[in-house]
């Protein structure tokens, strides 16, 4: 224990539901870990953290999801304590920090605490990390839970908690080595629901329509002047709680004050709303983003106005675009919502939705690993020395295709080398307070960039572009230009950002370390205008999103990765030939001009710029199809998707081959035109393979496509122009196995031996065909006599007979032919003796001679 001044749990607790489990949380902290799961409004933020960091006696690290919950609880917390921020409670967010040296309680979002374990894993100086709001399920959050659960391997004096208010106890328990659960019941007063569903669809195309978001203004206007006390109403983003808020202020009069919340708000405007209601203050209607669902309490609400919605990452791999969809809120978000009523006594809450719409709200919303892009987390784990979360323990485990193409596009941008671990350049982007592809573009624009002021150049871009400003018309220079002279909301915090931004640009390089490979120093940049200069930052951070303009004139540009996206028709960017692009969305209609997507922010790039900044997607290759006949042969150069030139050359043999390979994996084994001796072959050797099983090769059309450069490549020359002149059972025949091949006509003979004397053709069944059987068709004249039926395969499989009349047409279908004579064959004879009289049909068929001839020929 230490002896500097201790928190008093008893004033900090007062009148807090939580203080009835203190006993069982000081018991749970004793052990080195624990988890807590309490119901919003029963005070852990408030009690949990200083009640630890009584105990474990030095600094003690609690995270919260949003920088407005930081400084709120910082704030609360420090004024319960008697003191101000910065004192024994401080707080960190992305560019503001209240730490002082009687620090002993840190409030701080996951992300600045990631980015404190990745500099140094030890964590030196901190006694206990507590993570709040577990339950929300953030991408950094889930990382530093499995990576806090490492480093209590190294520091078992570290004490590890997580709290929440729904969570999988159990779950996260096990994560933390068996930590003890304390769950704090639910302490609210009662509460009544009521639901206002709109006459008109909540979302449609665009998001949350205009008519629905009419109906809950006046909605939560009514439901306030009803109940007259302060009110809470959640919508789910920024535009939403602006409009709202507009609307609702053309609604109540002069006694009812109507605040936003939300995390685009500068922090004095953040703290007016969390901080509750003075004395002699008007009442207060608070419209806010789920920043107000669970990780931090609106003093005095009384009275929940809920639109049921949330905004949730989606990502779409196939187009390479990421963002934020409006959809349905979780069933466990709802409650949490109502909740905030009753927290300080009897409440309402109002759902703006059907009560049947509840049912069909999921119970939980999906962890953000599953659905976001991870390159910012793959190179986390890179320099954690877990690429691709291998061996991490997690609550979900990262997307294996998804972290796979993350680590694809660090490597792209030289953050990782081929197996993986981080460069140089990777370990310092990592540890920056900005998003991976953000710093890049920071660093390696402070760099490249032409002229003395290029930190500062490169930090404009990536402070409009790593906050919440957006570009009309998706032109971001212009925005630039509004944010440089004020004209632009958010242009102070922008100049704070850009500051900020370029120190750190300016920063020296840490020292390389031994382990961490470096690549060569790429050449500079050319663009001297501020707009160029604005794309070919954009460029280094996304040189997958240069874009080349489809035709002359069009507003339509093909993007590197593929993708094809439309400028809006009243972008000031038309008539750039190249773009560099930062945000990409779906969209149909006029708007996406036939695409599909639309661009959101971009730059004009200078060509010189978009092939030294897409440099890694470069490629010259040589490509060839084979087409009515012939192989033709061109040669391309490309940035991604983006086709600079190709020319027609002479095919060689080096073009041949992969051209007819790949027309057959096109078409699949049809594609081979097969004769009938290479389908025959086909065919036997599927059934020894069905039968036998290896040595002797499968014959399913996936192997064979997947082994072709094994037994037809070899086929082919430059002078093969024709997939049909291939000599297919030749190419078969080189999988037999040796020396067993010399026994396949003995397992699978192409024809049998019959009594008449003669031979019939066996027909084997496709090779899909799992119980197919061989047949052979032959005149029932042919086989008097026979009374075994053949077996193939070493005895394993009898031959099916189908018995023909003269005419060849099928009487009987059999795999036993001595049971046949015996008994079918007399209705048989009975029938066909009358119709076809000059045959034999013997009423012994048993010493009848086999024959294929007339009982005339027969005496001749």
């Amino acid at each position: 224990m230490t002896s500097s001044p201790r928190f008093d749990l008893d004033t900090i607790g007062a009148g807090l539901p939580v203080t009835g489990a203190r006993d069982e949380l000081e018991a749970a902290v004793a052990t080195g870990s624990m988890v807590v799961t309490a119901p919003p409004g029963t005070g852990k933020t408030t009690l949990v953290p200083p009640l630890v960091a009584n105990h474990v006696g030095g600094l003690t690290l609690v995270t919260q999801p949003r920088r407005v919950a930081v400084r709120a609880a910082a704030r609360r917390l420090a004024t319960l304590d008697g003191t101000a921020p910065g004192g024994p409670v401080g707080f960190t967010v992305r560019g503001q920090r209240e730490v002082g040296r009687s620090t002993r309680l840190e409030i701080l979002t996951p992300g600045v605490l990631l980015r404190r374990l990745l500099a140094d894993p030890e964590l030196p100086g901190v006694a206990a990390v507590v993570l709040d709001e577990v339950h929300e399920r953030s991408l950094e959050t889930d990382l530093l839970l499995g990576m806090l659960a490492e480093v209590r391997q190294l520091r078992e004096d570290l004490m590890v908690g997580a709290m929440s208010a729904t969570l999988d106890a159990a779950a996260v328990s096990t994560l933390l080595d068996a930590a003890p659960v304390v769950d704090v019941p639910s302490a609210l007063h009662p509460l009544t629901v009521s639901y206002a569903p709109s006459p008109s669809p909540r979302l449609d195309a665009r998001g949350v329509t205009r008519d629905y978001l009419d109906h809950l203004a006046r909605t939560a206007a009514r439901a306030q002047r009803e109940t007259a006390t302060d009110a809470l109403v959640f919508v789910p983003g920024a535009r939403e709680v602006d409009e709202v808020v507009s609307r609702l202020r053309g609604l109540v009069g002069p006694g009812v004050e109507v605040l936003a919340l939300h995390g685009r708000l500068p922090a004095a405007q953040q703290d007016r709303a969390t901080g509750g209601r003075r004395p002699g203050e008007p009442s207060r209607i608070v419209v806010s983003t789920a920043v107000a669902e669970s990780s931090l309490t609106v003093p005095g609400v009384r009275l929940v106005v809920d639109a049921g919605l949330s905004r949730q990452v989606r990502r779409d791999r196939g187009r390479d675009m990421s963002g934020l969809v409006t959809v349905s809120a979780s069933r466990a978000a709802a409650e949490q919502r109502a909740g905030r009523a009753a927290r300080q006594g009897p409440g309402a809450a109002v759902r703006v939705f059907a009560e049947s719409d509840l049912a069909g709200m999921p119970a939980q919303s999906p962890p953000e690993i599953s659905g976001a892009d991870l390159t910012d987390a793959a190179l986390w784990l890179a320099c954690w020395g877990t690429p691709r979360a291998d061996d991490l323990p997690l609550l979900t485990p990262p997307p294996r295709a998804e972290i796979t193409s993350a680590e694809a596009t660090l490597h792209s941008l030289g953050l990782v080398d081929d197996a993986g671990r981080p460069t140089a350049s990777g370990a310092r982007v990592a540890r920056m307070p900005i998003g991976v592809r953000e710093a890049r573009a920071l660093v390696d624009g402070a760099r490249r960039l032409p002229g003395l002021d290029a930190a500062r150049g490169a930090a404009e871009v990536v402070a409009a572009v790593s906050d919440d400003h957006r570009p009309v018309g998706a032109d971001l220079p212009r925005l630039l230009q509004d944010l440089r002279t004020g004209r632009a909301p958010g242009a102070d915090r922008w100049r704070r950002e850009r500051d900020r931004l370029t120190r750190i640009a300016q920063e020296p390089a840490p020292p390389t370390g031994a382990t961490l490979a470096t690549r060569p120093s790429a050449p500079p940049l050319t663009a001297s205008g501020a707009a160029e200069q604005a794309g070919a930052v954009l460029a280094l951070a996304r040189p997958e999103r240069i874009a080349r303009r489809t035709s002359a004139g069009a507003r339509t540009y093909l993007l590197a990765s593929g993708t094809r996206a439309a400028l809006p028709e009243d972008s000031g960017l038309r008539g750039n030939e190249w773009l560099a692009v930062w945000e990409v969305q779906r969209a149909q209609g006029r708007a996406a001009d036939g695409t599909g997507a639309v661009l959101r922010a971009a730059a004009p790039l200078t060509e010189e710029d978009a092939f030294l900044a897409g440099a890694d997607l470069l490629v010259s290759e040589r490509t060839a199809q084979l087409g009515n006949g012939t192989v033709r042969a061109r040669e391309r150069r490309a940035l991604g998707a983006i086709e600079l030139a190709s020319t027609p050359v002479a095919a060689t043999a080096q073009d041949t081959v992969p051209a007819v390979l790949a027309q057959v994996r096109a078409r699949g084994l049809a594609g081979l035109e097969m004769n009938d001796a290479a389908r025959a072959l086909l065919a036997r050797l599927a059934l020894i393979h069905r039968e036998l099983g290896a040595p002797w090769p499968a014959m399913d059309e996936a192997t064979l496509l997947a082994e072709l450069e094994t037994w037809l490549a070899p086929q082919l020359s430059a002078r093969t122009t024709r997939v049909a002149s291939l000599d297919v059972a030749g190419a078969l025949r080189t999988l037999l196995p040796w020396p067993e091949a010399s026994e396949l006509s003995a397992l699978a003979p192409e024809r049998l031996a019959i009594p008449s004397g003669s031979t019939a053709r066996i027909d084997y069944p496709e090779p899909d065909a799992e119980d197919g059987r061989p047949v052979v068709a032959v005149k029932l004249q042919e086989v008097f006599g026979l009374a075994e039926t053949p077996r193939l395969v070493r005895d394993r499989v009898p031959v099916l007979f189908h018995l023909l009349s003269p005419a060849r047409r099928p009487l009987a279908v059999t795999d036993d032919l001595r049971s046949f004579w015996d008994g079918p064959y007399r209705e048989v004879r009975k029938e066909m003796r009358g119709r076809y009289p000059r045959h034999p049909w013997p009423e012994d068929p048993w010493t009848a001679p086999a024959t294929a001839r007339t009982k005339r020929a027969q005496g001749r």
